[in-house]
């Protein structure tokens, strides 16, 4: 049986910003929902969460069926945060349990690393996952004697030998929930932080003779936490990396993999393309071959298979496009389906509109959906034509195989078929003289 403890109580002076910590986003997601997800996919029996400056922010931005909340007030270190939480988790059978901890800013830890941590762990075993750093500074140290770990010394607490050790401890750890319940109540602030440190349960535990093992990370940069916006700006080119290499892993061609953000999921068909610069956030899905030209943002929408989209294209949520859409330059879709083969390749905007098939739309034409107080649908039929610098006040219907001129302003629906337009008669006033500017005195 295992139980989570993740800690989120840190107030995060150095971000230099009003909102907790553990809610900057990351890759489009607070920090501390990066965290959770982990933990989720471990199939914990229970998931408490310790949170403290933030107050009720952290939980109404997260809170969830399957979490349970303690608040730790005062902050009185890592020790003292998961005294908080102990009370509030169930005790397998026999006090059976093990406890993961976890750290709301350290965001990129992977479930595998904690899996093969709590399998070191086993049965009544301390589980530390330490890491080996070149440049361990602001780490507690791990002290091994005979290659046994005997504690942990925090670097201010550390003299100069103990300050050459280069493994560390990144504080995630695996521990017995009875055991923890013996060691916590015993540490002591007495330190240069006069705080209660979690790291001294492993003193306690070798005192009595539990075993205390190691595990490590498969990359360093899983165990880096954030305490300024240079940590959490450095986190997101890693992870953004990550997964931009798992999509060309599944055939996915990026012009430049250092140059995409995803900030939520991204679903790719076959011999998809994306170019430079393209921001994908909510739940985004690519069709086979579609191609996201340059500098796109495509927010909550599905793309049919062929499409071409961008450049400087921004797909809203609740557009869903079929096969072999095409939208152009400086066009913008909000809440409306496409058609298959239609096409808006320049200056327009499409919102709250039903679009049939082979449907071509000229140059800036715009679909007028607010009346200043609701919104409402135009619905343009198959094999439409709208002419350049239309406007279409909805609710209005173009029905199948209309022409719109172009300049119409649209109030009233057109009729299949027939060639629809509004505009003033051209008018050339004869003898008239531009205004000339007056020479200043």
């Amino acid at each position: 049986m295992l139980e989570v403890v993740i800690l989120a109580a840190g107030k995060g002076t150095r971000m230099r910003s009003d909102l907790p910590k553990v809610l900057h986003p990351l890759a489009g997601k607070p920090l501390l929902a990066h965290v959770i997800e982990t933990a989720r996919a471990l199939l914990p029996s229970q998931i408490c969460i310790v949170y403290g400056h933030g107050g009720e922010a952290v939980r109404e931005a997260l809170d969830a069926p399957d979490l349970v909340w303690v608040r730790q007030e005062p902050q009185l270190g890592t020790g003292h945060a998961v005294m908080q939480a102990l009370p509030l988790l169930k005790v397998g059978a026999g006090g059976s349990a093990s406890v993961l901890v976890l750290y709301g800013d350290v965001p990129l830890i992977r479930p595998a690393t904690l899996q093969r941590l709590i399998e070191a762990g086993g049965e009544g075993k301390l589980a530390l996952l330490t890491a080996q750093l070149d440049d361990p500074h602001g780490y507690g140290r791990i002290v091994r004697v005979a290659g046994k770990v005997t504690r942990i010394v925090e670097e201010k607490d550390a003299d100069d030998a103990e300050r050459m050790i280069r493994e560390i401890n990144t504080g995630i750890l695996v521990a017995p929930h009875a055991a923890l319940a013996r060691w916590l109540p015993r540490l002591s602030n007495h330190n240069a932080q006069g705080e209660y440190y979690l790291t001294d349960i492993v003193a306690l535990a070798v005192a009595e003779g539990t075993e205390v093992v190691t595990a490590q990370p498969a990359a360093n940069w899983e165990i880096e936490g954030v305490n300024s916006k240079n940590q959490l700006a450095r986190l997101e080119r890693i992870l953004q990396r990550n997964l931009a290499e798992s999509l060309m892993a599944q055939g996915v061609t990026l012009a430049d993999p250092d140059r995409i953000d995803i900030r939520g999921e991204l679903i790719c068909g076959r011999d998809v393309f994306i170019d430079v610069n393209c921001v994908f956030e909510g739940r985004v899905e690519l069709g086979d071959g579609v191609r996201i030209l340059p500098h796109c943002v495509i927010q909550d929408a599905v793309i049919g298979p062929g499409s071409v989209i961008g450049p400087f294209a921004r797909l809203r949520p609740g557009t869903v496009l079929a096969e072999d859409v095409h939208i152009g330059n400086f066009v913008e879709v909000k809440n409306s389906t496409i058609g298959a083969h239609s096409k808006a390749n320049h200056l327009a905007y499409l919102g709250d509109t039903t679009m049939g098939s082979r449907v071509n739309v000229g140059a800036g034409t715009i679909t007028c959906n607010y009346d200043g107080a609701n919104k409402h649908r135009t619905i343009i039929e198959d094999d439409v034509f709208i002419g350049s610098d239309s406007q279409l006040v909805a609710p209005v219907t173009v029905g199948r195989g209309a022409t719109l001129g172009a300049g119409t302003t649209l109030t009233k629906d057109a009729p299949p078929g027939e060639l629809t337009l509004s505009r003033a008669k051209q008018v050339t006033v004869r003898g008239w003289k531009r205004p000339i500017k007056k020479n200043k005195e």
